[in-house]
């Protein structure tokens, strides 16, 4: 299993962060989102999606549970399973999942069963109001790229 953590200072470097991945993403890619509410989640989102020259505000699809982003290319599909607890998670998500673009998944264990074997899991835990802690990991070792990426400074 390859992993790296890091200290992200601010909102910012998180976003940064996250478009150097989304740099390395393909479509098909799964990303799993992980980590207490307000831990950054949508924010890493965002900032994937910058990286791809999306200009608008990114909010989490917790009541909508998907949004996609069909202007920018790859496309992304943006799922939050928050609200999909105890429920039949038979609605069509695997269609995106398996589909044209790259995924990212927040709360990814309420869908457990949708999630494929390759796929890229982050977890951002709060260490302060700015500050998070980010654990990047990839349990097949099919993301060497993003790891060689993140370490270059």
């Amino acid at each position: 299993m390859l992993k790296y953590e890091i200290i992200s200072k601010d909102a910012q470097e998180t976003k940064k962060l996250a478009a150097k991945i989304m740099r390395h993403l393909r479509p098909g890619d799964v990303v799993l989102l992980t980590g207490d509410l307000g831990a950054g989640k949508t924010t890493f989102v965002g900032g994937a999606l910058e990286g791809l020259g999306y200009k608008d505000h990114v909010i989490s699809p917790t009541f909508n549970i998907l949004k996609c982003y069909f202007e920018v290319k790859p496309n992304v599909f943006h799922i939050d399973a928050y609200r999909l607890e105890d429920q039949n998670i038979d609605i069509g998500l695997d269609e995106y999942i398996e589909g044209n673009g790259v995924t990212f998944i927040e709360w990814p264990k309420f869908i457990e069963p949708l999630i494929p074997a390759k796929h890229l899991e982050i977890s951002l835990k709060r260490v302060s109001d700015n500050e998070r802690e980010i654990e990047i990991s990839d349990p097949t070792e099919s993301f060497q790229s993003i790891f060689n990426a993140i370490e270059e400074k």
